[in-house]
């Protein structure tokens, strides 16, 4: 099989989803100083971006199946330059050594004859700290010019067939902390109203902080429960909302059966949405073939084919199964991009419920 460059066509979108590498670092670096101010868990340092791949290619290397901790970094590759065009994350579990922190938003029912009231409803921030929490999907971040054809929905998915892969590797629920509003700086009404008389710094120090040390939010957070009553309605307005741009993002996880919770983000207020992972759309679909030849496919079903080589591989292929519930047929094209032959595994996941 020809390694110096990989067979592109247009059943592929250009591109392919794989494990990170270290060698990717500079790469990396040079895709996420794009990213826009809001999406902090990738406004990294070199160095904290290099242990976080560094600890994912050890969760995609070890032999263990069992539930741990580490970030799974999937990066996709444009395939006729080898240029990486985007990025997305599956964390093993949340909390762990450090707790995984958000707001629960708890409503009450007051009260009060004297003055002649009753059934007033208060609704106030209460501080969550979980140890022992479930999978967490996030970092998704794909170039705008990359945009379309397919290529957010796969980057997306992708997540998924990990996760029916290696069900061992995961825990039973995910979550997903969605970006909460902010502007063009990346000043988030939230953050302002809730969270600096505490901790004094610009939201993006906070948050990218939050994602590789948690101390200082221990050392900092507000111990009580925080009366929405209080915030102005610039922060209240935002509870709960999402980013503009995570729109997309949020339709496709409750296309895929994810629901929202009482949660919030600690630092935006955005939602967090969860859904038991035998639940999710796409772990559902996911389903193990073998292939059976590797011919030109003129006539199939579209799929997101992923395979374990070298950690995980998957890209978007036409397969033909031939009637066989267990066994597919995938292009010479399909099988260089996922690094399989006769008789190899493939995993064939549906783009669309």
């Amino acid at each position: 099989m020809n390694q110096s460059r990989p067979a592109v066509d247009d059943e592929h979108a250009g591109v392919r989803i794989r494990a990170a590498k270290v060698e990717d670092i500079d790469s990396l670096m040079t895709m996420i100083a794009s990213v826009t101010p809001g999406l902090t868990t990738l406004q990294l340092s070199r160095s904290q971006l290099l242990e976080r791949i560094e600890r994912s290619h050890f969760a995609f290397h070890r032999q263990s199946e069992s539930h741990g901790g580490e970030p799974h970094v999937l990066v996709m590759e444009e395939l006729a330059t080898s240029r990486l065009v985007g990025t997305s994350t599956v964390y093993g579990k949340t909390g762990g050594y450090e707790p995984f922190y958000a707001y629960r938003l708890v409503t009450t029912i007051h009260h009060c004859p004297q003055l002649n009231l009753s059934g007033l409803v208060r609704r106030s921030l209460h501080l969550q700290r979980i140890y022992h929490g479930p999978t967490e999907i996030g970092s998704l971040f794909l170039l705008p010019e990359f945009r379309g054809r397919g290529r957010g929905r796969l980057l997306s998915l992708a997540r998924f067939a990990l996760l029916a892969q290696r069900p061992g590797r995961f825990a039973d629920r995910v979550i997903a902390e969605m970006r909460g509003p902010c502007d063009a700086q990346g000043v988030s009404p939230f953050w302002e109203a809730v969270m600096r008389p505490f901790f004094i710094v610009d939201f993006p120090v906070a948050d990218a902080l939050s994602t590789v040390s948690k101390p200082f939010i221990e050392e900092l957070m507000p111990p009580f429960p925080i009366p929405l009553e209080l915030l102005p309605p610039s922060a209240r307005e935002v509870i709960g909302r999402v980013h503009t741009e995570t729109e997309p993002a949020l339709a496709l996880l409750e296309g895929e059966g994810f629901t929202a919770t009482d949660m919030v983000d600690i630092f935006d207020g955005g939602p967090v949405i969860q859904c038991k992972t035998a639940d999710i759309g796409a772990v559902r679909r996911c389903q193990k073939r073998v292939v059976a030849a590797i011919e030109p496919v003129g006539h199939g079903s579209s799929v997101i084919a992923a395979t374990t080589r070298e950690g995980f591989r998957a890209v978007l292929a036409n397969v033909d199964s031939r009637g066989s519930q267990d066994e597919v047929v995938i292009s010479p094209s399909c099988a260089e991009q996922l690094g399989v032959g006769l008789a190899g595994e493939v995993w064939c996941l549906a783009p669309k419920p």
